[in-house]
């Protein structure tokens, strides 16, 4: 049997607060349910990752001097699992097969991560959230995305974003800003291109691990890419 393509995709959390800039946005969350059920009923297997910037993010957190960064960055830990429930039971009301799996354990919650327990729910079509990101403080969820692609063998990440990809210059403030289509992970690790984290990027290099940046919210672009249609989107790879 052909086998089916696997990707990972991205989220960030400040992405789930839509307009309120923090928290939830149902709305959002409905969305993003019927984008990645598009996916799935095209046979395509699905991992996700989340970050936790709409409720906490470490370095911020720690930055007033009275939280440490460790225990900064194990509170966005928890954010990031507040935030794959959420989509768990957002994904459900749309009818798909979902399991979130933890860095940290906490079995009255969610399953803890085992890679092996990962990949068999991929293969019986379901969708597997990774939350807490690596487990570890000091690593940010672009580089546990990466590490969850990896060890789960994905065929790429996508990084879905409030853009259509990355930009020579910031798009948000320069009207003239161009989309850059494709670019060499050498290319996404310098200073004034921001794909992911250096971690993640290099990670991404040392295993040949294509990332697609792309606007979120555009309907049916996460299947597009998913297809391997690459238009209005950015991609990195060799």
């Amino acid at each position: 049997m052909e086998k089916r393509k696997r990707i990972l995709v991205k989220f960030s959390g400040e992405a789930l607060a839509g307009e309120n800039g923090f928290g939830i946005d149902s709305s959002v969350l409905k969305f993003i349910a019927d984008e990645i059920a598009k996916i799935v009923k095209n046979n395509i297997e699905l991992g996700i990752v989340i970050g936790g910037g709409n409720i906490v993010r470490g370095v911020s957190a720690a930055a007033g001097g009275i939280i440490k960064r460790t225990s900064g960055d194990h509170m966005g830990m928890l954010a990031t699992v507040i935030n794959a429930i959420a989509m768990r039971e957002a994904l459900g009301s749309v009818g798909l097969d979902v399991r979130v799996q933890s860095a940290i354990k906490m079995e009255a919650i969610c399953e803890t991560f085992i890679v092996g327990r990962a990949q068999r729910h991929l293969e019986k079509g379901r969708i597997v959230i990774f939350a807490a990101g690596t487990g570890n403080p000091f690593f940010t969820t672009d580089t546990a995305a990466t590490l969850r692609a990896i060890e789960i063998d994905a065929d790429m990440i996508i990084k879905a974003t409030k853009v259509n990809g990355v930009y020579d210059k910031d798009p948000n403030r320069f009207v003239d800003a161009k989309l850059i289509s494709n670019l060499t992970y050498d290319d996404a690790l310098k200073d004034d291109i921001k794909v992911m984290d250096d971690t993640a990027i290099a990670l991404a290099k040392d295993n040949s691990l294509p990332i697609a940046v792309c606007n979120m919210f555009e309907s049916g672009r996460l299947l597009k890419i998913a297809q391997d249609d690459f238009s209005n989107c950015s991609v990195v790879k060799n």
